[in-house]
């Protein structure tokens, strides 16, 4: 993997395009190689894009036959969503018969990628009951690259994704294992998501840990009654834009929060395979986020 300070900063921006439009893979490299040979350097801005791309094997930190954990996928209706039916990764401790406190973990808008089954298993290991859903099912799942995953994310209906993340958010609060006590987590479109959640859920949802999530309706943050953990990185113009007035609905709404603004750090700096990784700022998040379940979910 890449480390952060070898790549042009045009090229991390052109990466975060990449990711959040319409922009194939083919054209993402052309771009970059054009970008490389304005200073003389297209070889090696090319390398550097494709480095950019994501490398899942680099992404496990806690293995799916990890003797802490049992893992098992599940299907599930979802009244209202994109199929009828959701499908998800759940994962919980091995040992224990609970109920478990349960964290619905929400992906970016690519499908239920390797990273985000990843996190979920990292959540059951701090003692959890998590579920990761794919928002693609309904279209056949993760397509096993994300590039044709954010493709098929494009093609499904957006408000019926958050129905069916609303559904996936219930089916673990119910579910035989769990305690009742249900918080969110999610990365990017999964950030998003858990803003939104925070909304929808109300009282159902004790806690929301969004990482660089857009913000919800501004005008219903008074419905949110969950302990709110905005994760943030510095460099990310096209989130940020719209995190002052977030944060200044949710102090005048009385809605317990904390944001976190970490220095230094790009849009994706948990997601451990691509070089926008921070593992100093991904660690710290990360525990902070475990510090507020601990606190919101366990009995």
């Amino acid at each position: 993997m890449a480390e952060r300070q070898e790549i042009d900063d045009e090229l991390f921006d052109l990466y975060d395009e990449f990711c959040h439009s319409a922009m194939s893979r083919r054209d993402f490299l052309d771009r970059a190689a054009a970008i490389g040979a304005i200073a003389g350097v297209a070889g090696l801005a090319g390398c550097q894009a494709k480095s950019l791309l994501p490398d899942y094997s680099k992404t496990v930190t806690v293995s799916f036959t990890d003797e802490r954990i049992k893992a098992t996928y599940v299907t599930y209706d979802s009244p209202g969503g994109n199929g009828g039916q959701m499908r998800g990764y759940l994962v919980m401790p091995a040992e224990g018969t609970g109920p478990f406190g349960s964290v619905l973990v929400v992906h970016e808008n690519r499908g239920l990628n390797p990273y985000v089954k990843d996190v979920a298993r990292r959540a059951a290991v701090e003692g959890f009951l998590a579920l990761a859903p794919d928002a693609l099912f309904p279209l056949g799942g993760y397509p096993g690259n994300d590039e044709d995953g954010k493709v098929l994310q494009r093609q499904l209906d957006r408000e019926k994704i958050h129905t069916d993340m609303i559904n996936s958010a219930r089916y673990l609060a119910e579910h035989e294992a769990s305690n009742g006590r249900l918080g969110v987590t999610g990365f990017c479109f999964g950030g998003g998501v858990s803003n939104s959640l925070a909304v929808e859920l109300g009282g159902e949802l004790r806690a929301a840990a969004p990482f660089y999530g857009g913000q919800p309706d501004l005008e219903r943050v008074n419905s949110i009654k969950a302990e709110v953990m905005i994760h943030s990185a510095e460099n990310d113009p096209r989130v940020n834009a719209g995190l002052p007035a977030y944060e200044e609905a949710l102090t005048a709404a009385g809605v317990k929060h904390q944001s976190f603004l970490y220095p230094g750090t790009r849009h994706g700096f948990h997601n451990n395979s691509t070089p926008r990784y921070n593992h100093q700022a991904a660690t710290l998040a990360w525990e902070r986020t475990i510090e507020l379940f601990r606190r919101q979910l366990n009995e």
